[in-house]
Protein backbone atom coordinates (compact mmCIF):
# COMPACT_ATOMS: atom_id res chain seq x y z
CA UNK A 1 0.00 0.00 0.00
CA UNK A 2 0.85 3.08 -0.82
CA UNK A 3 1.33 6.57 1.56
CA UNK A 4 1.13 9.68 -0.31
CA UNK A 5 1.16 13.03 1.77
CA UNK A 6 -1.68 15.57 0.59
CA UNK A 7 -1.10 19.15 1.07
CA UNK A 8 -2.55 22.40 -0.86
CA UNK A 9 -1.88 25.95 -0.18
CA UNK A 10 -5.18 26.84 -0.21
CA UNK A 11 -5.83 25.40 3.32
CA UNK A 12 -3.69 26.85 6.71
CA UNK A 13 -0.34 25.07 6.77
CA UNK A 14 0.50 22.62 9.62
CA UNK A 15 1.52 24.13 12.64
CA UNK A 16 3.26 20.83 14.05
CA UNK A 17 4.64 18.01 12.54
CA UNK A 18 1.63 16.79 10.38
CA UNK A 19 0.56 16.87 7.40
CA UNK A 20 -2.93 18.32 6.15
CA UNK A 21 -3.79 15.01 5.07
CA UNK A 22 -2.83 11.52 4.07
CA UNK A 23 -3.53 9.04 1.60
CA UNK A 24 -3.30 5.53 2.63
CA UNK A 25 -4.62 3.29 -0.91
CA UNK A 26 -8.15 4.20 -1.31
CA UNK A 27 -8.18 6.31 2.18
CA UNK A 28 -7.71 9.93 2.76
CA UNK A 29 -7.06 10.71 6.26
CA UNK A 30 -7.52 14.51 7.01
CA UNK A 31 -6.30 16.63 10.03
CA UNK A 32 -8.16 18.27 12.13
CA UNK A 33 -9.09 21.94 10.70
CA UNK A 34 -9.48 25.03 12.49
CA UNK A 35 -11.20 28.30 11.25
CA UNK A 36 -7.60 29.94 9.85
CA UNK A 37 -8.44 31.41 6.49
CA UNK A 38 -5.40 31.19 4.06
CA UNK A 39 -5.36 33.70 2.03
CA UNK A 40 -5.17 36.40 5.50
CA UNK A 41 -3.68 34.15 7.72
CA UNK A 42 -6.30 35.28 10.30
CA UNK A 43 -9.01 33.28 12.36
CA UNK A 44 -12.10 33.57 11.03
CA UNK A 45 -14.13 34.52 14.70
CA UNK A 46 -17.04 36.59 13.72
CA UNK A 47 -19.38 33.80 14.99
CA UNK A 48 -19.71 30.10 15.26
CA UNK A 49 -21.37 29.72 12.28
CA UNK A 50 -18.65 32.04 9.95
CA UNK A 51 -15.98 29.91 11.92
CA UNK A 52 -17.60 26.51 11.20
CA UNK A 53 -17.96 27.55 7.32
CA UNK A 54 -14.29 28.27 7.37
CA UNK A 55 -13.63 25.09 8.82
CA UNK A 56 -16.01 23.14 6.19
CA UNK A 57 -13.86 25.54 3.37
CA UNK A 58 -10.61 24.21 4.97
CA UNK A 59 -11.64 20.85 4.68
CA UNK A 60 -13.26 20.92 1.24
CA UNK A 61 -9.47 22.36 0.13
CA UNK A 62 -7.84 19.49 1.31
CA UNK A 63 -10.66 16.97 -0.28
CA UNK A 64 -10.09 18.88 -3.64
CA UNK A 65 -6.47 18.70 -3.52
CA UNK A 66 -6.97 15.03 -3.25
CA UNK A 67 -9.72 14.74 -5.82
CA UNK A 68 -12.29 14.28 -3.45
CA UNK A 69 -15.88 15.51 -2.27
CA UNK A 70 -17.37 15.93 0.83
CA UNK A 71 -19.51 12.78 -1.30
CA UNK A 72 -16.21 10.55 -0.40
CA UNK A 73 -16.28 11.47 3.21
CA UNK A 74 -17.15 8.48 5.25
CA UNK A 75 -16.34 9.50 9.16
CA UNK A 76 -15.77 12.83 10.57
CA UNK A 77 -14.73 14.15 14.24
CA UNK A 78 -16.20 17.43 15.54
CA UNK A 79 -14.39 18.73 18.71
CA UNK A 80 -16.28 21.45 20.50
CA UNK A 81 -15.33 23.88 23.24
CA UNK A 82 -19.17 24.48 24.22
CA UNK A 83 -21.77 22.30 23.36
CA UNK A 84 -24.35 24.85 23.48
CA UNK A 85 -22.63 25.64 20.29
CA UNK A 86 -24.27 22.07 18.70
CA UNK A 87 -27.18 23.05 17.28
CA UNK A 88 -25.29 26.20 15.44
CA UNK A 89 -22.78 24.18 13.98
CA UNK A 90 -24.81 21.07 13.37
CA UNK A 91 -27.01 23.66 11.22
CA UNK A 92 -23.58 24.81 9.11
CA UNK A 93 -21.89 21.15 8.79
CA UNK A 94 -25.08 19.76 7.21
CA UNK A 95 -24.76 22.21 4.63
CA UNK A 96 -22.25 20.17 3.43
CA UNK A 97 -23.77 16.94 3.13
CA UNK A 98 -26.53 15.30 1.82
CA UNK A 99 -28.68 13.71 4.75
CA UNK A 100 -29.49 10.55 3.03
CA UNK A 101 -25.90 9.65 2.82
CA UNK A 102 -23.93 11.99 5.66
CA UNK A 103 -21.22 10.39 6.53
CA UNK A 104 -20.64 8.94 10.11
CA UNK A 105 -20.05 12.02 13.15
CA UNK A 106 -18.86 12.11 16.70
CA UNK A 107 -19.04 15.59 18.12
CA UNK A 108 -17.03 16.04 21.31
CA UNK A 109 -16.61 18.76 24.04
CA UNK A 110 -13.29 19.29 24.46
CA UNK A 111 -11.73 22.10 27.17
CA UNK A 112 -9.72 23.81 24.44
CA UNK A 113 -8.93 23.82 20.58
CA UNK A 114 -5.50 25.09 19.04
CA UNK A 115 -5.16 28.60 18.88
CA UNK A 116 -8.76 29.03 21.16
CA UNK A 117 -10.85 28.58 18.14
CA UNK A 118 -14.44 27.12 18.80
CA UNK A 119 -14.94 24.30 16.18
CA UNK A 120 -12.25 21.91 14.66
CA UNK A 121 -13.15 19.27 12.13
CA UNK A 122 -11.15 16.19 10.99
CA UNK A 123 -12.41 13.61 8.46
CA UNK A 124 -11.94 10.42 6.43
CA UNK A 125 -12.74 9.78 3.16
CA UNK A 126 -12.64 7.17 0.36
CA UNK A 127 -11.80 7.07 -2.96
CA UNK A 128 -14.51 5.00 -4.85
Amino acid sequence: MSKIIVNTHLAPSPVGPYNQAVLAGNTLYVSGQISIDQTTGQLVLNNIEDETHQVMKNLSFILSEAGLTFENVVKCSVFVKDMAMYSRINAVYAEYFDEASAPARELVEVANLPKYVNVEVSCIAVKM
